[in-house]
């Protein structure tokens, strides 16, 4: 389902198929790193199920799947930086495929909310940063999992530091 998302969107600029399955592989890489047990491709599935709820509402529906596509693509437990990496490389992705500019800062600004969640004034935006922390308000025991899956992605850390 993530990979038809994927390529349709990018078909929507009239990109070669070959950069689709390159960008497509780069996603498949990042995603399905040894180190990622919560932010990995099931996250991805999980946030665009909540979003295509309520794809009515959202105004830039392109931007936001380039948003959710690559939000977390760069992730690393022990660095502070992940939100502003995972931005550049959207926006070049994006300039690649001659995405607007408007859309591509759209998109680094969606990307980088995601560092504070913090309320903002695109509603978009809010959709994807309520969407991103909804494990928060979920059952316990996916809650749980989530806690124990994050854990892990922090297992760097002795448990007085964590």
């Amino acid at each position: 389902m993530l990979e038809a998302h994927f390529t349709e969107l990018l078909e929507g600029y009239e990109v070669d198929s070959n950069l689709i399955e390159e960008l497509w592989s780069e996603i498949i890489t990042n995603y399905t790193k040894s180190n990622r047990h919560y932010h990995n491709l099931e996250h991805l599935e999980d946030l665009i199920n909540q979003l295509t709820q309520v794809k009515v509402k959202i105004d830039n529906w392109q931007v936001l799947l380039f948003t959710l596509f690559y939000h977390d693509i760069i992730y690393k437990s022990t660095k502070k930086d992940n939100e502003e990496k995972s931005a550049r490389l959207a926006s070049n992705r994006m300039r690649q495929i001659n995405a607007k500019e408007s859309d591509i800062q759209l998109c680094y600004n969606q990307i980088i909310a995601t560092k504070s969640h913090d309320a903002s004034r695109n509603s978009d935006t809010n959709y994807f940063t309520d969407a991103d922390l909804s494990i928060l308000g979920r059952e316990q025991k996916e809650y749980k999992a989530y806690c124990q899956k994050i854990r892990k992605e922090y297992s760097i850390y002795p448990n007085f530091l964590y």
